[in-house]
């Protein structure tokens, strides 16, 4: 079964999709929303996963770099209830130094500094759920 990985910040929402494998992540797009309408997010993953018929979600968690919960975090904690209410099984998977490692990734790769601008975001939610998937 596929599994959509989800990186979601307060105007976009950056989207990962696994192979049927569940093996490999590839970026899907990246969904624009207004300001802190997370509803609207909501509605959006929902009605993707019945379009990829799947019901697995892995949300990146924004933890602090000393393993608290901020206001980011606290987010996407009740992003996931809003998605579980409609029967999602939503993991929670810490994407503390996500983009650095992107970053990195790209620098090594020789990319401009406005091509990684451009690519940063939505390759976010792609490690994410690499890493989710590689767990496994």
């Amino acid at each position: 079964m596929k599994i959509i990985g989800l990186d979601l910040g307060s105007r976009t929402i950056e989207i990962a999709i696994s192979d049927k494998f569940e093996m490999l992540a590839s970026p899907i797009e990246i969904h624009r929303f207004r300001d802190n309408d997370y509803k609207a997010a909501k509605e959006y993953v929902v009605s993707l996963s019945k379009t990829h018929n799947t019901n697995q979600i892995v949300l990146g968690y924004p933890k602090n770099m000393n393993n608290t919960i901020g206001e980011r975090a606290k987010i996407s904690e009740k992003f996931k209830a809003m998605l579980e209410e409609y029967d999602l099984n939503v993991v929670l998977w810490d994407e503390r130094l996500s983009t650095r490692e992107i970053t990195r990734m790209m620098i090594s790769a020789d990319l401009s500094r406005k091509k990684r601008k451009q690519h940063v975001d939505k390759l976010a939610a792609t490690l994410i759920l690499q890493g989710y998937l590689d767990s496994k």
